[in-house]
């Protein structure tokens, strides 16, 4: 019994550490977002001694921050309902179809997640370029999206498998055809493992800056890791501005995974990451 208590105590004092060490550096960007640049030279880690919401009127006086998010959230949103779309589908084949290679179509496009899309960056620049894509919202959307299949077809098709194959088979003697019976029975049961791929995928589509980086010339393309990029100065940094860009920038992946994280946790607890 006093083992049990002591084990407890000790994994409540991992988890508060760990949990620390997530909200501490969030606490240190809010808090300096409301300092002026005198207070985060003097004193970076401490209260501000002035709250001052100059950083966040910089925010959106000096650049067209607006205009980044919006388009920070048109490219996510795109590319998530393309990964998740395109990934259900294939999941379903995959796991309710029996086919010659079919094994062999699943390892494909897993291959997808060990080949990293740095070594096509130049192949893509020329394709893009030449069919008129380039400097083009879509051409980030069509990126982002083949980067996410794989890995969403992955947590899709492995909870696929956990799902009792005599579902589909009593909704095709109700009358369901194939269609049907994904969107009406195996669609609401994909919840978890839908609300698990989509939060993986939101964040790095969010906070991409390398991709963005070499497609995107005009200003008012530019997404929200470019767009803040800007206000690192060559001989000086606007501080304030950075860190209220900073703060407003992160609450869309907070409210994401707070509006999913019940679907997500139920994903990673019924197998949605099994192979």
């Amino acid at each position: 019994m006093f083992a049990r208590r002591v084990g407890k105590v000790l994994l409540y004092g991992v988890l508060l550490w760990q949990t620390g060490l997530v909200l501490y550096p969030l606490f240190i960007m809010v808090t300096t977002s409301f300092k002026t640049s005198f207070g985060i030279i003097s004193d970076p880690f401490g209260w501000p001694r002035k709250v001052s919401f100059r950083g966040y009127g910089d925010v959106f006086s000096l650049v067209n921050f607006a205009v980044y998010y919006r388009n920070s959230i048109l490219v996510t949103a795109a590319s998530l309902i393309m990964i998740l779309a395109l990934s259900v589908l294939a999941a379903y084949g995959l796991s309710r179809f029996s086919f010659k290679g079919n094994r062999t179509v699943y390892f494909y496009i897993l291959a997808g997640m060990m080949i990293p899309v740095r070594l096509a960056i130049v192949s893509l620049f020329h394709l893009f370029l030449n069919i008129g894509l380039f400097n083009n919202l879509l051409s980030l959307i069509l990126i982002r999206a083949a980067m996410g299949i794989p890995f969403s077809v992955f947590i899709i098709t492995g909870f696929f498998s956990e799902l009792p194959k005599e579902l589909g088979e009593a909704a095709e003697i109700d009358g369901c055809n194939s269609w049907r019976a994904l969107l009406y029975v195996y669609l609401p049961l994909l919840r978890p493992a839908i609300a698990t791929a989509a939060i993986f995928d939101f964040i790095p589509i969010w906070n991409d800056f390398y991709i963005p980086l070499i497609f995107i010339r005009s200003d008012h393309l530019k997404t929200l890791p470019l767009g803040i990029a800007t206000f690192y100065g060559q001989f000086q940094t606007n501080w304030p501005a950075v860190f209220a860009a900073l703060t407003m920038a992160v609450i869309p992946p907070l409210v994401f995974y707070v509006f999913l994280s019940r679907q997500f946790i139920k994903g990673l607890t019924s197998g949605a990451v099994k192979g």
